[in-house]
């Protein structure tokens, strides 16, 4: 029996350690380590401590111990964002024209900077969602709880974070980084979204909104809500474009628990979108749309079940 066990996991070793032409075709350019989930995550629990020092490290009394505290954390964000987006690199198209290991770092460390810059304006805008939240939540007792504990300041500081490095064209980082609030939130944001400021998301779960989405200032969306797309389109040789074909919504818009905005459609700044609808064609400035009334039916003796 043993040696039968041995053949097998012998057997098994030699065909799984073999290269497939399919598995070739899905692995990264170049043989750079990959991205550490781990260290992804202490990035973004050290930008957390920057933008809210008071509430994930301990408390400062004045602001020049303050500024040493953050000073130590960026200097390691530093480091940390250098490493993990010199790994991330690999995944872009341009991957072979860096041909060191020294260029890596070069551009790894000109992109870190970069981010470093955006920081003042991410935690702006991280301020006007907190702002949203408490406004638009009576069960709000004050900011604190709304940064503590709610799920939707997780999700836009991962999205946040996220989208900036998106938008300096670093690869999988971005994504790491939302689907890490994803899995925790129960909110799905493609870092390559566009949202403006103070924006809400109540309860949150089960939100997606896609890539190519664009939202205004002061819009609020209920949990369940997906702004997706309705279809696709293909070049010549079958191939699907990634071309703009989620919503776009305007300034003031909120949209209730459950609806579904689908397709490259604008819905106008000051409308209200009703919970459980389908929503596929422009909706004008300060609408209303609601589902049907309810039809009530009675039924007797178990007719109708």
């Amino acid at each position: 029996m043993e040696k039968k066990t041995n053949e097998t996991l012998m057997r098994n070793v030699n065909l799984l350690s073999r290269l497939t032409d399919q598995e070739v075709g899905m692995m990264p350019l170049t043989e750079a380590p990959l991205p550490s989930v781990d260290q992804v995550k202490q990035v973004v629990c050290l930008v957390k401590s920057i933008i809210f020092p008071d509430y994930f490290t301990k408390r400062q009394p004045n602001e020049t111990i303050r500024s040493y505290y953050i000073g130590v954390h960026m200097e390691e964000l530093l480091k940390l964002l250098i490493k993990q987006i010199a790994h991330g690199l690999q995944f872009g198209d341009d991957s072979r024209a860096i041909s060191t290991k020294q260029q890596v770092y070069e551009k790894a460390e000109q992109l870190a900077l970069q981010f470093v810059d955006a920081l003042p304006e991410i935690k702006r805008l991280l301020y006007t969602d907190v702002q949203a939240m408490y406004d638009n939540d009576p069960a709000a007792p004050n900011y604190g709880e709304v940064i503590f504990c709610y799920p939707v300041v997780n999700a836009m500081t991962h999205y946040r974070i996220a989208h900036k490095l998106h938008e300096l064209h670093i690869p999988v980082i971005p994504r790491i980084i939302t689907e890490l609030a994803h899995s925790k939130t129960g909110i799905d944001i493609h870092p390559g979204a566009q949202i403006g400021e103070f924006f809400a998301i109540d309860h949150g779960t089960g939100v997606v909104i896609g890539e190519t989405c664009v939202i205004g200032n002061h819009v609020t969306l209920y949990q369940g809500v997906t702004l997706g797309s309705k279809s696709f389109k293909y070049d010549a040789q079958g191939n699907m474009l990634n071309v703009p074909r989620h919503p776009i919504i305007e300034d003031y818009v909120t949209v209730y628990s459950n609806a579904s905005i689908l397709g490259r459609i604008t819905i106008g700044h000051h409308s209200v979108i009703g919970g459980n609808i389908w929503v596929t064609h422009n909706v004008a400035p300060h609408s209303r749309i609601q589902q049907t009334k309810a039809v009530e039916m009675h039924f007797e003796g178990g007719l109708g079940i």
